[in-house]
């Protein structure tokens, strides 16, 4: 039992720490080609939304206007753009065709970045579904 009780204690540590991170901590603990990649990312979601509020939920940088729009973060292989939207991603399933999605996901590899343009549609989108224009 007291085994168990210091690694609850630990895991409440852990994430005490990580709700400190902020997103340009966040980025700077990644891998270079990780870092460029979501760096380049978050500057175009910022583009569209310059107002945007930046928060680190579950180790996932999340932008969001009034509520959550997008989010982003890098796993071992591969980076990822949360849409936070299912139906969005089916409506722009002809789109996405030469991505890997899992469910409202987008993955793609650092060295292969999104096209700006796409980004930029799909916050655009994120941001009418929530009711903001």
């Amino acid at each position: 039992m007291n085994q168990f009780n210091n690694m609850e204690k630990r895991n409440k540590n852990i994430k005490a720490r990580i709700a400190l991170i902020t997103v340009d901590e966040y980025l700077k603990m990644l891998p270079d080609d990780a870092h460029n990649a979501l760096q380049r990312l978050r500057n175009i979601i910022k583009s569209v939304v310059p107002d945007a509020k930046e928060r680190i939920s579950y180790m996932v940088p999340i932008i969001s206007l009034n509520r959550d729009l997008v989010g982003f973060s890098s796993q071992k292989n591969h980076c990822s753009f949360y849409t936070m939207s299912p139906a969005l991603v089916k409506r722009m399933e002809k789109e996405l065709r030469n991505y890997k999605v899992s469910g409202a996901t987008i993955h793609f590899k650092p060295d292969e970045p999104l096209p700006e343009s796409l980004i930029k549609k799909i916050v655009k989108e994120r941001i009418r579904e929530s009711g903001r224009k």
